[in-house]
């Protein structure tokens, strides 16, 4: 009776906390079909912001240009942070270690405004230097790029640090070449770490503001950068639709991820069973 009386508070706590937490997003997305151009005011339900959306030229070019700069953001997030990691959990020892991990750490904790600061004037300077890079699209991906690899390194280096060496040793017993070694039983044993990084490192690019207005340049203003500028003027239900469209990008995202990563996951075991099988039988 208390076990089952505990279950059930436990379960009430949990779906209060995530009914506080995703209510905002249901009211935006319900919002989102008001008829009315007050969103304070119901109006009935209607599509005709919706039908307004595919004619607004700016919400449609800022968000193609941010979904172009979340793309490459988790590619080379992912990259340099399976790397980092990597060069942090299989070599605890080499000149400037303790460096290399807090320089990595540091955006985690560092304040977006003065990263944002900093990244600015040293491309000015660049600039000034050398003649580029221009402010646009390729300095924002530089500064989300920064970002988002101190979140890959932290994702990978977890699941690296979990893992067991072992089957690494195996395959270099058995000959196998350091790349092999990586691309072969590494890279897959981590498979599922990388994709949570890439997904956590697009949602963040995709949604990000500061970084976007220090680094962004005429013509390449981002679709967080034109709803906050147009919030500021007031309301608008064409907000809404956006940012309802941009929940609905990101959980179909998840979604298929999440399935991805079960099935893989369910395939290695699968795997593992079948091996441990053979070994017993012979």
């Amino acid at each position: 009776m208390r076990s089952k009386l505990g279950r059930i508070t436990s379960m009430g706590w949990m779906g209060g906390v995530f009914f506080f937490l995703y209510l905002p997003i249901l009211a935006l997305v319900i919002l989102s079909f008001n008829a009315s151009p007050m969103v304070t005011n119901w109006g009935g339900w209607s599509l005709r912001w919706y039908e307004a959306l595919a004619d607004d030229a700016e919400i449609i070019s800022g968000f193609a240009l941010s979904l172009k700069i979340a793309f490459g953001t988790a590619c080379a997030s992912v990259v340099l942070g399976t790397l980092a990691a990597l060069a942090l959990t299989r070599f605890k020892r080499f000149p400037g270690r303790t460096l290399f991990a807090g320089m990595v750490n540091s955006p985690l904790v560092m304040p977006e405004v003065i990263i944002g600061l900093s990244l600015l004037l040293m491309l000015v300077s660049v600039q000034r230097l050398l003649g580029f890079p221009e402010r646009g699209m390729f300095t924002i991906w530089l500064g989300h790029t920064l970002l988002g690899m101190a979140y890959a390194t932290v994702v990978v280096q977890s699941r690296l640090q979990e893992m067991s060496q072992s089957l690494e040793e195996a395959a270099q017993d058995l000959g196998c070449r350091p790349w092999q070694v990586f691309f072969l039983v590494t890279l897959p044993l981590i498979s599922q770490a990388i994709a949570s990084a890439w997904l956590l490192t697009f949602t963040l690019s995709l949604d990000d503001v500061v970084l976007s207005a220090f680094l962004s340049g005429p013509g390449s203003t981002t679709m967080p950068i034109t709803i906050f500028s147009r919030a500021r003027l007031g309301l608008s239900p064409s907000v809404n639709t956006v940012a309802t469209l941009t929940v609905l990008v990101v959980g179909i995202g998840v979604v298929l991820a999440s399935l991805l990563i079960a099935r893989r996951e369910r395939r290695r075991a699968q795997d593992m069973a079948a091996a441990y099988k053979a070994s017993a039988d012979r």
